[in-house]
């Protein structure tokens, strides 16, 4: 039974892959958050990325959601735009089932979840609940996020991102 202060969470393939480049899955799952997602966005990963995932299915602090028939009939009668993949279109359905936020840095993938009245965060989110419950120091945030910007593209000339990350460089300062 999950406490009141456990937050559920479907995750997409692009938080995975930014919390395994950053080496920053186990501290991620020491969040109190009920983390869940899909075998299609497990499919989406490398096979390494994958087995860290599993190591934490096997746990029990990972569910992984494979999608039946009926629930591709329910993604399919919802009319979700063009611009998502079927893999995203699995995330905003265990969503909205789970009365669940969305974890993704993917812009089409938020805007529908926006549009459906489906809480979302991004990495920016994870750096912040990783500092406020002291997982994750300041300057090894800072180190972090400066790490993000630098190896992935999405955070380079997205200037709206950048300021959002530069107002946690402030305030993180030390």
């Amino acid at each position: 039974m999950k406490n009141e202060r456990t937050k559920i969470a479907v995750t997409d393939a692009c938080i995975f892959i930014d919390l395994y480049d950053l080496q920053l899955v186990t501290l991620f799952f020491n969040l109190d958050i009920e983390v869940h997602t899909t075998s299609a966005v497990l499919y989406e990963l490398y096979s390494e990325q994958q087995q860290i995932l599993k190591a934490y299915y096997s746990d029990g602090r990972l569910t992984i959601h494979n999608l039946l028939e009926k629930d591709f009939f329910e993604i399919y009668s919802q009319g979700y735009p063009k611009s998502l993949s079927e893999t995203d279109k699995s995330v905003l359905y265990i969503a909205n089932k789970l009365d669940a936020c969305v974890l993704s840095s993917d812009k089409a993938l938020r805007n529908c979840a926006k549009n459906k009245g489906i809480e979302y965060h991004g990495i920016i989110w994870i750096f912040d609940k990783l500092v406020e419950t002291s997982v994750l120091t300041k300057r090894e945030a800072i180190k972090k996020m400066k790490q993000l910007i630098a190896t992935n593209f999405v955070f380079q000339n997205n200037q709206q991102l950048i300021a959002e990350i530069e107002k946690r460089f402030k305030l993180w300062a030390i």
